[in-house]
């Protein structure tokens, strides 16, 4: 259930399409229900509403259609406005209002959300962070002991982005996507075996899935030391990889490229 404080804003999170999950950010104070992405048009929809929440904006992350596809509906339901990356609308031709690219501080009353540039799933992805609350929405940049596909950018590119991530503050509560955590831990554990922290952590990421719980939000500390992704630039790890001579984001393109194909 979300957190009903009047001043904080209210995060609700629930699972939708496969493996995504939605999210929707309420701020009583400035009277705003903010939809991040858009996956499952019905489900937020009938979410927001057993809410008694009207949705007043969508944040795009991405231009993917299980992102960015239920922008018309939900509009056409709403009337609120869209906001995003260029690529949502010359992409996939979703409807958008107000194009995004990084550096822009979006304000809702006294609640204030930084877009961050993290280009490299897709060439314009951005995110969303909340800095007052230690809160950011990251859509497929980050994942909980994992990342993104490369599927547009270059490696210099995608690491940058999870350096830009990887710099906020360790107290950050982490919202990605998709429920890819244990596959992603299966993947962490066969790289980095020795990793204390990440064994500890995975003991109980696999009690919260065998609970039928989200491993969501993840904590931004805990990436930082366990996070395969979020350490290519470590040189202990590289030296394990045996790149320890070679640039962080050889480094990260490799254990990408070993996810991959994992």
């Amino acid at each position: 259930m979300p957190n009903l404080s009047n001043t904080a804003p209210n995060v609700c999170m629930f699972a939708c399409l496969s493996d995504n999950y939605g999210y929707l950010v309420h701020h009583a104070a400035s009277n705003s229900t903010i939809c991040i992405d858009s996956p499952d048009p019905s489900k937020i929809l009938e979410k927001a509403n057993s809410l008694g929440w009207t949705i007043t904006h969508i944040l795009n992350t991405h231009w993917h259609a299980d992102h960015a596809g239920g922008n018309e509906k939900i509009q056409k339901e709403t009337g609120c406005r869209i906001l995003g990356p260029k690529e949502v609308n010359s992409r996939l031709n979703a409807p958008l209002d107000e194009t995004l690219s990084g550096g822009e501080t979006l304000e809702f009353g006294d609640l204030q959300i930084q877009v961050l540039a993290t280009p490299g799933h897709t060439l314009e992805h951005i995110s969303y962070y909340i800095p007052s609350h230690n809160i950011a929405f990251v859509g497929d940049t980050l994942f909980a002991l994992g990342c993104g596909r490369m599927f547009e950018g270059q490696p210099e590119m995608f690491w940058n982005s999870l350096k830009t991530i990887r710099a906020l503050p360790d107290e950050t509560q982490i919202y990605c996507a998709h429920e890819y955590t244990l596959a992603n831990l299966e993947f962490a554990l066969s790289i980095d075996p020795e990793n204390t922290d990440l064994r500890n952590y995975g003991t109980k990421l696999k009690e919260l899935r065998a609970a039928d719980k989200p491993t969501i939000p993840t904590n931004l500390g805990m990436e930082k030391l366990t996070n395969p992704f979020l350490r290519a630039d470590n040189p202990v790890f590289a030296n394990f990889l045996g790149m320890n001579r070679y640039a962080s984001e050889n480094v990260f393109a490799h254990i990408r490229k070993m996810k991959d194909n994992f």
